[in-house]
């Protein structure tokens, strides 16, 4: 394991620590031109996906498990563009299963 710092002051000079006179020279970002202050607007976080995944608690047998989790990393993924690619060619067939009533 390296001792080296991750941040090295003698590498990373091109942004040093501010001096009184920088923070006296500083003005706020809303005096920015109209122009500027535009392109930093609405750019944060990941971009929204069309269809994105929803979590799911999904009881599954044990030993189904294990053999999904021995695949490695990416099991649940592989999982969903297996079941993704079996109901799109029309191999997965639902059923409602019937409602259960109460006697009264």
């Amino acid at each position: 394991m390296s001792t080296k710092p991750k941040f090295d002051p003698a590498i990373h000079d091109e942004n040093p620590d501010w001096t009184e006179e920088d923070f006296a020279k500083a003005r706020p970002a809303s005096e920015l031109p109209p122009e500027i202050l535009a392109q930093f607007r609405n750019a944060v976080g990941r971009p929204r996906i069309e269809n994105p995944k929803v979590p799911v608690k999904l009881r599954l047998d044990g030993d189904v498990l294990e053999a999904l989790r021995a695949t490695g990393p990416g099991w649940q993924t592989r999982v969903n563009d297996m079941l993704k690619a079996r109901i799109s060619r029309g191999k997965v067939k639902f059923e409602t299963p019937p409602v259960k009533r109460k006697r009264a």
